[in-house]
């Protein structure tokens, strides 16, 4: 219960998914959620804030993988989120909607009731009016209370045909709050024409508000093997207030993975809406990424430097270098540094091939950028050639790499700046800026930082192999040995 006695409202923010659509700045190491807009916050960050704000003070749940949760925990408290209000669910794969919903759901009730209400969002969602987007969640939250399972339908700027729709029915009393009439898949574009003549669709824009009871009696009614498998998961958690919670890998692998729409919504029958207009986009692909950028008279959306000779309607994003363009119309340009897109606008809904690719070479440009983000800082790759690979290290204060060892690459650690603690087998030392050491193949080592200032070191590995699977962990203080 919240503090006046009420049952509260609780954030439930969705953090998964590799976002393949965006590649190569969205990557399965570091996703969708974590690209940073032109303002310089990303995604997360704005879904954080939205949610804080509706909130009220009261707990926001983070449902995310592992692999994210140290990287997403240090951006909510770099927005100053107090550590006691950002509560974690951690996924140990990825199992779509419902099941993730559905622990949230059992989580929830556990702590603050059944009454309690969860509102769903997506953390790869851009909103541009915070105040209509309170204003529908307060509708939202009256109907939850009524005992409906609602939904935020968008109101269709043109006929898209990558949203699913949501038909209008009977009016409920409240401002902009209707049943739903019926859920229409991904129409095709003759389709998605008429859907947006009729007046009468949607687009299903994938946020939730319900009562953890009644979300819970649809999924046992609705889908019976879902709602089993998620009470058996919940039943076997030995602490269900622990923070971070982590659901079980092999208990979770064996839940359906389905979407909260197939498994409940769909089938439902107290299933309601609230017609919402609050500048929301999914940003599913670079041409709507495009739309949130300025353009100039020729209609050309360019981040970063770029010279655009004779060319018309492209959209431009560079990092580090110069992007030139000539005599081209209607295209995406993306370079990351590492991997160049160029693709046609019309075509940015096919990006996630690449990725499809890339994963069946077993490329790691599926998965990392160069700089890769770890719990302890981050590395960036300087050069990766067949007889070595060098790294420049950022270690934050106090943080540790784990004990490990490599069974085909030896490494030689120079520092830049700070001070590192180094184990390399039974020794401990120190090293100051401009001091070396090296660690043989096969050799236990460990790198950490005891100072109150970022570290950073460069790394040169030698040896025939150097993929991240050759690290043998032995102690981890965030639990991947």
């Amino acid at each position: 219960m919240s503090k006046d006695g009420q049952s509260p409202l609780i954030p439930v923010i969705l953090s998964g998914g590799a976002g393949t659509r965006l590649w190569p700045v969205s990557r399965k190491a570091h996703p969708k959620p974590f690209m940073q807009l032109a303002d310089g916050q990303s995604l997360a960050e704005k879904t954080w804030l939205r949610a804080a704000a509706v909130a009220q003070g009261g707990p926001i749940f983070t449902v995310t993988s592992r692999d994210y949760y140290f990287y997403t925990r240090d951006l909510y408290e770099q927005l100053g989120a107090p550590p006691e209000q950002a509560q974690f669910l951690l996924e140990p794969m990825g199992r779509n909607t419902a099941p993730a919903i559905g622990l949230a759901a059992l989580t929830v009730q556990a702590r603050y009731g059944s009454d309690a209400r969860l509102l769903v969002l997506p953390a790869d969602h851009l909103i541009r009016d915070q105040e209509a987007f309170e204003q529908s969640v307060s509708t939202a939250d009256a109907l939850a209370a009524q005992g409906y399972l609602v939904t935020f339908g968008m109101h269709p700027t043109h006929a898209e045909t990558g949203f699913g729709y949501l038909r209008t029915g009977q009016a409920l009393g409240l401002e902009q709050a209707f049943e739903v009439a019926a859920f229409v898949e991904k129409p095709d574009q003759a389709r998605a024409n008429e859907y947006l003549a009729s007046g009468e669709y949607q687009w299903n824009s994938g946020m939730f508000c319900f009562t953890a009871g009644v979300l819970l009696a649809a999924l046992k009614a609705q889908a019976p093997e879902v709602m089993a498998s998620v009470q058996s998961i919940f039943d076997g958690l030995a602490e269900c207030s622990a923070d971070p919670l982590e659901i079980p890998a092999e208990a979770f692998a064996a839940c359906p993975s389905i979407s909260i729409d197939y498994a409940v919504m769909e089938r439902a029958s107290n299933t309601a809406m609230v017609v919402a207009d609050f500048g929301w986009s999914d940003i599913g692909s670079w041409k709507a990424l495009a739309e949130l950028y300025q353009s100039d008279e020729a209609g050309n959306r360019i981040r970063g430097k770029a010279v655009m000779v004779d060319s018309r309607d492209c959209f431009v994003q560079g990092e580090d270098r110069l992007v030139a363009a000539v005599g081209v119309d209607n295209v995406v340009v993306v370079d990351t540094g590492d991997a160049v897109l160029v693709a046609d606008r019309d075509r940015a809904q096919d990006v996630g091939q690449v990725v499809r690719q890339l994963t069946e070479l077993n490329d790691e440009a599926a998965i990392f950028h160069q700089t890769v983000h770890r719990p302890w800082g981050s590395y960036t790759v300087l050069e990766d050639a067949d007889d070595c690979k060098v790294k420049r290290l950022t270690v934050k204060p106090g943080q540790v790499l784990s004990l490990q060892r490599h069974q085909r690459r030896s490494e030689h650690w120079t520092v830049v700046h700070g001070t590192a603690k180094v184990r390399i087998g039974d020794e401990e030392i120190l090293l100051e800026q401009n001091q070396s050491t090296y660690i043989p193949v096969n050799t236990m080592h460990r790198l950490e930082n005891p100072g109150t200032e970022d570290i950073h070191l460069i790394e040169v590995q030698t040896g025939d192999y150097f993929g991240e699977d050759d690290i043998e962990r032995f102690e981890d203080i965030y639990g991947r040995s």
